[in-house]
């Protein structure tokens, strides 16, 4: 009988203190593919850098490659987000320098970067063609590294993985900021390495998975468990049933203008590209949108206008709580109507703030917490706390938390001041069911009480229910608007 490629046995891993794996085992036979499943913060993206050699543990951890394969005798992990590096190998980007034209003059294009990986594995570019316009992404390699949004940044990791085809691929959250399209087309590549000799490991809370996806490990208590697909589903669908804090069942202070949004013929271009074109699009007191597109449709840019990131906003015409663009009002002035999570704001916020510093921040539009909030915001920042189910955390730096209970941080910190506008782009990346269908809720509560939402989500199970009206960008253009639900 064969080795199995991977035998984990007594596997213990602490992490800042935490006991995140007491005795753990695992097998993982020649020809099976994995999907890794478990709550938020449950384990599973210490056990993947574990197995690819990224982390130390104790305990029995042996790898088995085939020798006589001609894939990469390697296990390779996809993080689920990548910290790119510019020319000079630093990383301190802040939120909007992505915006700024001399930004991209100190970052490596995207075909730079393919080239460089190409080179050091040994790799024929125009294999990394073919993968590239299978994923629609071809059009992007000219383009700057800090130009890309979250899901083109996770479609070059991708690009690149399927590229290098090791003999064990794991990959964590593959689906987080793709479109539909680009999920159904990852499959398909992922189906094709993976009958050519390439194994998954698949972290994934996401009902599409690619057909050779033929078993379940979850981790539960520090321990993997394998189950079935349905007592997966099942498993994850536990709900916690807290109250929403009284001081959000109140409706937004603030004025109502006529409109939060109106704009009209708004253009972006950087030199020669167009990435809004003609755009009009109102937003009335107390609408709930849902903003799609493919990647790379200008979701991301029509956003930075609305939150007054964007220095060609003075350029353009368009009105914010019913005051025109430009006509005096501060970005600050701004920002206090409105919350805002989006996976950049994630990849900039400040990572040394403790989680109660994180939420209560909210208040100020900050990275961070400067100053005394006050004993009123200081308890509505508790309740909040306790809404999450983040008071064990409340004075956990940040940065020692897995990036599930880092995004329901910051997720606390986007509602915490009840605002006029609620901005969730792609909020629920790497969160659970439960913890998904909990913020959902409490989303259509605050909607129920007057906020204006934009939601951009690509996974229609993961909406929630309060959702009217839809706008759609291609390329730039808005494709369609269309009511989804009619108002009562």
């Amino acid at each position: 009988m064969s080795q199995p490629v991977v035998h984990i046995s007594k596997l213990n891993l602490k992490y800042h203190h935490t006991v995140v794996f007491q005795d753990l085992d695992w097998v993982i036979q020649p020809n099976q593919n994995w999907l890794l499943c478990g709550t938020s913060g449950s384990g599973k993206t210490s056990l993947a850098k574990a197995i690819a050699g990224l982390s130390n543990t104790d305990g029995t951890l042996d790898l088995h490659f085939d020798p006589a394969s001609t894939r990469p005798a390697l296990a390779y992990y996809v993080a689920n987000w990548y910290q790119f590096k510019d020319l000079e190998g630093q990383s301190n980007f802040y939120y909007q320098q992505r915006y700024n034209s001399q930004a991209e003059q100190t970052v490596a294009t995207v075909q730079a970067e393919l080239e460089s990986f190409g080179k050091a594995q040994g790799l024929q570019f125009i294999e990394a063609l073919r993968i590239a316009e299978a994923l629609a992404y071809t059009e992007l390699l000219p383009s700057s590294m800090i130009e890309l949004s979250s899901g083109e940044h996770k479609k070059l990791q991708l690009v690149k993985a399927v590229w290098l085809a090791p003999q064990l691929l794991i990959l964590d959250q593959p689906y987080n900021g793709l479109d539909t399209l680009s999920r159904k087309r990852l499959n398909t590549l992922l189906e094709e390495i993976s009958v050519k000799g390439t194994q998954l490991i698949l972290i994934s809370n996401d009902a599409e998975l690619p057909a050779v996806i033929d078993r379940v490990a979850e981790i539960r208590e520090g321990k993997i468990q394998e189950v079935t697909f349905e007592q997966r589903s099942r498993n994850e669908m536990a709900h916690s049933g807290k109250a929403v804090p009284s001081f959000l069942k109140t409706a937004p202070a603030g004025t109502a203008p006529e409109h939060i949004i109106k704009m009209i013929d708004v253009n972006i271009r950087y030199g020669e590209k167009q990435v809004l074109k003609d755009i009009n699009w109102e937003v009335k007191p107390g609408e709930k949108w849902l903003l799609q597109g493919h990647n790379g449709s200008g979701k991301s840019t029509l956003l930075s206008l609305i939150c007054g990131d964007h220095p060609q906003a003075y350029a353009n015409n368009y009105y914010l709580f019913g005051n025109k663009r430009g006509s005096g009002e501060s970005i600050w002035e701004i920002k206090q109507r409105i919350g805002l999570i989006s996976p950049e704001l994630h990849w900039y916020f400040d990572p040394t703030a403790t989680v109660w510093q994180s939420i209560a921040s909210g208040f100020y539009d900050s990275s961070g917490l400067f100053c005394d909030p006050g004993a009123t915001k200081k308890a509505q920042t508790d309740q909040v706390l306790d809404y999450f189910g983040l008071q064990e955390y409340k004075n956990v730096l940040m940065t020692e938390l897995p990036l599930g209970k880092q995004r329901l941080a910051l997720l606390a910190r986007t509602v915490i001041k009840n605002p006029q506008l609620l901005i969730l782009d792609e909020p629920c990346q790497g969160l659970d069911q439960q913890q998904t269908q909990h913020f959902n809720q409490l989303v259509d509560e605050l909607s129920s009480h007057g906020t204006t939402l934009i939601y951009v989500g690509h996974f229609e199970s993961q909406l929630p229910a309060c959702i009217e009206k839809r706008i759609l960008l291609e390329n730039g253009w808005v494709k369609s608007v269309e009511t989804i639900l009619e108002s009562a």
